[in-house]
């Protein structure tokens, strides 16, 4: 088979693939539970005994493809089943997502990405992640400000190779979730001062992110862009 017709085929399979979840999704009301934590929980809950598994799909497919936060499903997560089940299924679910969207980039090539990042998005961030690769994925992986399932697929397109990618997933990518399933979690024991403490951080770091969050990513390209 011509190499063109391969690649185009194997496209239209992967677009149609992504797709029909999304929609397995929409159409079994999972997007209308988005505004409220209660209406998740029961989402998930219908599936049992397979409710772990579904979830894990759930998070998987927020990396891949839906605008669905894992942070916000994490917390679900570690209500429904408890810290260490909801992290690990988390983790496992965004790692994996991420080396997906890795090897889909490097098979289907530009046109592919090009129908999940934008020409800007992409102009932005490519040239950066190709030549300093590790370090910037590092830092936008563990920095709440980038766009960082978006930058997975980027990755795809340079010459990383996925065994690099995938270390850096497994370091970098867990931090976030982790805060997540703990404020969440039922497994962790946490006195009122901590859970205050916690709060107060996490409110710190968010309105930081929402002030300064544009200026700091900038400046770290620039940095990277003179080095």
């Amino acid at each position: 088979m011509n190499p063109r017709i391969k690649q185009a085929l194997l496209w239209l399979v992967t677009i149609a693939l992504l797709g029909g979840c999304v929609y397995a999704l929409y159409a079994t009301g999972f997007f209308q539970t988005l505004h409220s934590r209660s209406a998740m929980e029961a989402y998930i809950a219908q599936f049992s005994p397979w409710s772990h598994l579904m979830y894990f799909v759930i998070q998987l497919i927020s990396v891949i493809v839906a605008p669905i936060p894992s942070n916000i499903t994490a917390l679900v997560g570690s209500v429904m089943f408890g810290f260490w089940p909801a992290f690990l299924l988390t983790w496992g679910a965004v790692v994996l997502g991420s080396v997906i969207v890795f090897l889909l980039a490097r098979v289907l090539g530009h046109k592919f990405v090009h129908q999940f990042v934008s020409e800007k998005v992409s102009g932005k961030y490519l040239d950066v992640i190709q030549r300093k690769r590790d370090v910037f994925l590092f830092l936008a992986f563990l920095f709440p400000f980038f766009p960082d399932d978006l930058l997975c697929i980027l990755a795809g397109l340079t010459d990383l190779s996925l065994k690099r990618f995938l270390i850096l997933c497994l370091v970098a990518r867990p931090w976030g979730l982790l805060v997540a399933c703990g404020v969440g979690g039922s497994a962790l024991s946490i006195p009122p001062w901590a859970m205050v403490l916690m709060g107060l951080i996490g409110l710190a770091v968010f309105l930081v992110a929402m002030r300064y969050g544009d200026k700091v990513e900038q400046a770290i390209l620039q940095r990277m862009n003179k080095d």
